[in-house]
């Protein structure tokens, strides 16, 4: 109801940005999309982010080397992970690192808002670290 939510969408994958877009905005958040983390990293407004979706392996850096980058920078901002290729042993480092989750493609619409729900309410006021 305060502020509105910024959501940062990153996938190299087009239709995943864009679908993952109208679904994001159409909950009523404010979403920018990027084609790969270094685009981000360049345009995206990182003191105004509330949550981050990102798909794991993309060409360049990777999901999981930008959560690190991210802390290293002083970021708390929570990340959800999307990957094609879920694995046992990827989604115990993507946790181990601090992501919320790491959902398969496809998700279910409902599966994603209900993490970005639990990812801002971690951040704003329950365990932070």
């Amino acid at each position: 109801m305060s502020t509105l939510s910024l959501i940062s969408v990153i996938d190299d994958d087009a239709s995943v940005r864009a679908a993952t877009d109208n679904l994001l905005s159409s909950h009523g958040y404010l979403v920018q999309t990027f084609a790969s983390a270094e685009e981000f990293l360049q345009v995206a407004r990182l003191d105004d982010l509330s949550c981050i979706v990102a798909d794991v392996q993309m060409p360049g850096i990777s999901g999981l080397d930008l959560l690190t980058h991210m802390r290293t920078q002083g970021y708390t901002v929570p990340f959800i992970f999307i990957t094609a290729f879920p694995d046992d042993s990827v989604r115990a480092r993507a946790l181990k690192a601090g992501a919320i989750c790491l959902l398969a493609k496809p998700f279910a619409g409902p599966v994603l808002i209900d993490s970005i729900k639990t990812a801002l309410n971690r951040h704003r006021g329950g365990a932070g670290t």
